[in-house]
């Protein structure tokens, strides 16, 4: 709810930013608010992962996935997320958010997201995404018949399907006791 009427003024710009495909980049230039930082005056480490979340609206509201993901009443989730950081974004610090699709699986959409600052990356993320309706999982042939299919370029490293493999939980449908040592 801390990013409610952020996301929904953020929404409201991206719908007037110029189109984008789902497949380009996006970037989305934005400063540090008060509401971002930390004690320390940098943003917090969970704060980028809310910040990136609006870099995904604004590649999706730009393709126009957004509105026809209402009409299908489709939501996205977020399944996983690794994030590095080199640099601190310190509060008023204007940045971007880029933002970009860099591959699908059986089970995901994978989005790389940068927070670049005069050109350098400060943060890194790598999300595993998926597209829910009221039946279940949407699968990505479903996907690719409303969205397009993805361009032959779009490979994932290795090392993207060895992170989700080892770093999955079961699947909600199947239990996954907490087995807490004392």
């Amino acid at each position: 709810m801390h990013l409610l009427l952020r996301t929904l003024y953020h929404l409201l710009l991206s719908g007037r930013r110029s189109p984008l495909s789902i497949w380009d980049a996006s970037s989305w230039r934005t400063r540090a608010w008060p509401t971002d930082v930390d004690m320390a005056r940098h943003i917090n480490n969970g704060m980028y992962f809310s910040l990136m979340d609006l870099g995904r609206f604004d590649l999706m509201q730009r393709s126009g996935i957004w509105a026809r993901m209402r009409e299908l009443k489709w939501n996205p989730v977020v399944a996983a997320e690794t994030i590095a950081f080199r640099k601190s974004v310190t509060l008023w610090q204007r940045f971007t958010v880029e933002t970009r699709i860099i591959g699908l699986d059986a089970k995901a959409i994978y989005f790389e997201q940068c927070m670049v600052v005069d050109g350098e990356i400060y943060a890194r993320a790598y999300i595993a995404t998926r597209l829910l309706s009221a039946d279940g999982p949407v699968s990505n042939e479903r996907i690719m018949e409303e969205f397009g299919t993805p361009p032959a370029s779009l490979v994932l490293p290795d090392w993207i399907h060895e992170w989700r493999e080892n770093n999955a939980l079961p699947g909600a449908r199947r239990p996954a006791p907490h087995l807490r040592e004392r």
